[in-house]
C-alpha cells in the first residue's frame, strides 16, 4: 500500500465505501430517525456509522492521511485543515434529508485533499451502484467508461439547470426564472451526486448557493476531469476562490465554457450583498 493514495489505489477506495454504504447506509434506508444539528441540518445514525467505518477504515491501510468529516466539530475540522500534509475529505451521507424521506438521491462522497486542492475523488450511489471516480490530470470514469458532459444546444435556453433555491436569497429567485435562462429545472438534494450528474451528461447548467468543503471538493474535481466549467465564489463576491475553507462557497458550473459564460452573465453575481 502507497504511504498516501494514489490513482492505483482506486479500486480499492471504491470497494471501502460500497463496503460502508452496504453495512451502514442501505440497512437503514427507510428505517432511520434523525436529529437536527445546531445548524438546522439532519444527522442519522447511518451518517455517524460511515463515518466511523471509513475513519477506521482508511486509518488502517493509510495512516499518515488524516481525514475531515462532515460529522467532526468545527474545531477538529479547521485543525485537521490547517495541519497540511495529505488530507480526506469526507461527506459520509450527502443528501441525509433525502435519505431520511426516503427520497433516493443520496451518496458517500470522499476526497483525497493534497497541497490545497483534491486530487482524487470518488462518490458512490449505493441504490444505483454508480460509482464515480476522479484523479487530477487524468480524467473522471463511472466504472471505467470515461466521462464527458452533454449539451443538447448552444444556448442557456436549450439547457435543464440544476438550481438549489433554498440557499438563494430569496430576492433574487425571480430574476432566475427570466425568459432565456434554461429549458427546465431541477434539484437532486445531494450536492456530490448534483456535481457527478452534471460530469455525465445528465443537466448542462449548475447553481447552488451554499456550499460547504465536504459538498465539493469530490465532486467538483470530477466535474472538472470530465470537462465542465466550474467556480466557487464566496456568495458575497463575484471573485473565484480555489483555496480549500471550511465556509459556505456559492458554486456555479456549465457543460462547457461557452454555457458557463452564458450562465454566470445570466445569474450575476455576487448573489449576496
Amino acid at each position: 500500500m502507497h504511504p498516501t493514495p494514489t490513482t492505483a489505489d482506486l479500486d480499492v477506495l471504491s470497494a471501502l465505501l460500497r463496503e460502508a454504504a452496504q453495512q451502514e447506509i442501505l440497512p437503514r434506508f427507510r428505517t432511520v430517525t434523525a436529529t437536527a444539528k445546531l445548524d438546522g441540518s439532519l444527522v442519522t445514525a447511518a451518517d455517524l456509522g460511515v463515518q466511523r467505518w471509513l475513519t477506521t477504515a482508511l486509518a488502517e491501510r493509510w495512516p499518515d492521511v488524516a481525514l475531515l468529516g462532515e460529522e467532526m466539530d468545527a474545531a477538529e475540522q479547521q485543525r485537521s485543515l490547517d495541519a497540511g500534509g495529505a488530507l480526506w475529505c469526507l461527506d459520509p451521507l450527502d443528501g441525509t434529508s433525502n435519505f431520511t424521506c426516503g427520497f433516493p438521491g443520496f451518496c458517500i462522497s470522499l476526497a483525497l485533499i493534497r497541497d490545497g486542492r483534491s486530487e482524487l475523488a470518488l462518490i458512490l450511489d449505493p441504490l444505483r451502484d454508480e460509482c464515480f471516480t476522479a484523479a487530477r490530470g487524468l480524467g473522471a470514469q463511472l466504472h471505467g467508461t470515461p466521462l464527458a458532459p452533454y449539451a443538447p444546444g448552444p444556448s442557456l435556453a436549450d439547457c435543464i439547470a440544476v438550481v438549489d433555491f433554498k440557499r438563494i436569497p430569496p430576492a433574487r429567485v425571480p430574476a432566475l426564472f427570466r425568459r432565456g435562462g434554461f429549458r427546465s429545472q431541477r434539484n437532486l438534494g445531494a450536492v456530490a451526486l448534483e456535481w457527478c450528474w452534471l460530469a455525465a451528461g445528465r443537466f448542462q447548467l449548475y447553481l447552488h448557493g451554499g456550499q460547504k468543503l465536504w459538498d465539493h471538493a469530490a465532486g467538483r474535481l470530477v466535474a472538472q476531469e470530465a470537462g465542465c466549467a466550474t467556480a466557487l465564489f464566496d456568495p458575497h463576491t463575484a471573485t473565484p476562490i480555489d483555496a480549500p475553507a471550511l465556509g459556505k462557497h456559492l458554486a456555479l458550473a456549465a457543460a462547457n465554457a461557452d454555457l458557463y459564460a452564458q450562465w454566470l452573465d445570466f445569474v450575476q453575481l455576487p448573489m449576496q450583498e
